[in-house]
């Protein structure tokens, strides 16, 4: 799903929203994008359960509200795209949005299924308050303070229904993690392909697409994570944490590699000579 928001138009919208990749605040939607997205959410559903598990629950979510709170600090302060510094926000998302969704169910006794209902409305809310005030749900338009706090208000409440509803799944309606892993692949090809074969509006498919690669990475970290006694494969929580955050770290030094060298002016700048010219 490169560039899912090339044809950048909501109904009743008028001109594109694309702008420059050197004022936005979040990255261009690529493929890596969407590797490294999912890889986030296996991560953040196996590090928050490692950790609740490791020390006392409150401890754990007072950790991972600190950690969320810092990384959206430094994401805003960095004024642009920085891919390590957005990448942090949203491994902290994750981390704090799992925690979040639990403690709902844990801590409050909330059934999945209410839990599940409580985070899309909460979803809605933040997409109706986005729309009524910029316009547009584009994430190109990411370019001022204002809209990126909407994009990761939205973007946390991803991360918490995605949770609740990836445990619903499993857990309410007994599918199992590895039955969810495969409900929600299906169900995140449906953007895909009405994307690309049936002209799905470009910013309602990428919103349908990043709320399920959320209980997709979650289902698959579970899975691989929780000991067959669960209906996992055993690896453990930690290892699976350690695993998906190795890879998401090579993959976001990749990206910061690449962004620094585009970034680099070209030699034929520096000199002052034009691209062909010889010196004799």
């Amino acid at each position: 799903m490169s560039d899912i928001d090339g044809r950048n138009v909501l109904a009743g919208e008028g001109a594109r929203t694309r702008v420059s990749p050197a004022l936005s605040r979040v990255p261009e939607i690529t493929l890596i994008f969407w590797v490294i997205k999912v890889l986030t959410t296996g991560m953040g559903e196996a590090t928050s359960d490692y950790l609740v598990h490791a020390i006392p629950p409150p401890v754990a979510v007072m950790i991972g509200a600190v950690a969320f709170a810092g990384a959206l600090r430094l994401q805003f302060r960095a004024g642009r795209y920085v891919p390590w510094v957005y990448w942090l926000a949203v491994v902290m998302v994750a981390v704090f949005g799992t925690m979040a969704a639990d403690a709902l169910h844990v801590g409050l006794h909330v059934p999945y299924a209410v839990s599940t209902v409580l985070f899309a409305v909460s979803l809605a809310v933040v997409f109706v308050l986005w729309r009524r005030s910029e316009g547009t749900l584009s994430i190109h338009s990411i370019v001022t303070r204002r809209r990126e706090c909407f994009y990761w208000a939205t973007v946390m409440a991803t991360f918490a229904l995605g949770t609740a509803a990836g445990d619903f799944s499993a857990r309410t309606l007994g599918l199992g993690w590895l039955g969810s892993s495969f409900f929600f692949a299906g169900v995140m090809a449906i953007p895909l392909i009405g994307w690309w074969r049936f002209s799905m509006n470009p910013i309602f498919a990428f919103w349908f697409a990043y709320i399920v690669t959320r209980p997709l990475g979650a289902s698959i970290a579970d899975w691989l994570g929780l000991p067959p006694s669960l209906g996992g494969v055993g690896l453990g929580r930690g290892v699976v944490s350690l695993s998906l955050t190795a890879l998401i770290a090579l993959l976001v030094g990749y990206l910061t590699l690449r962004e620094r060298s585009s970034r680099a002016p070209h030699p034929t700048l520096a000199t002052g000579e034009s691209v062909g010219e010889t010196t004799g």
